[in-house]
């Protein structure tokens, strides 16, 4: 996530949070300078690219992506923890994502520009003529 417009940069789904997928999710993300977490043991392990590792002390460097991860189950019901909707199938899911992340981002920016006008994420879902 980029920390200026909360923008998603990139997203990986895994099915399993072990080591080698948290590690493939690492590689294929922009590279960053800095790479903050809330302490899970498996990050410390991981190969970051010449960026900076550190455990976030409280939230001030994870706020965000927790709040756009919360804002992501409550507005996709695919990714609800106790949804009946959950995809069990992996291409609807990435597709499901992926429109979601388009619109999201469409927004951040639209708030980063006027950010006293009201903007919903459905409201980016088709163009503007």
């Amino acid at each position: 996530m980029d920390r200026d417009s909360r923008c998603v940069l990139g997203c990986k789904i895994v099915w399993e949070r072990t080591q080698q997928a948290i590690q493939v999710m690492v590689d294929l993300a922009p590279k960053a300078k800095h790479y903050f977490s809330d302490g899970l043991d498996s990050y410390a392990r991981l190969w970051y690219h010449g960026g900076r590792y550190q455990v976030s002390e409280g939230k001030m460097e994870t706020y965000a992506v927790e709040a756009n991860n919360a804002e992501f189950r409550h507005s996709l019901a695919r990714l609800a923890r106790s949804s009946r909707c959950f995809s069990r199938c992996p291409y609807a899911l990435i597709c499901s994502l992926r429109l979601f992340i388009y619109c999201f981002n469409h927004r951040q920016l639209y708030k980063h520009q006027f950010p006293h006008y009201p903007a919903h994420v459905k409201d980016f879902l088709y163009p503007q003529h």
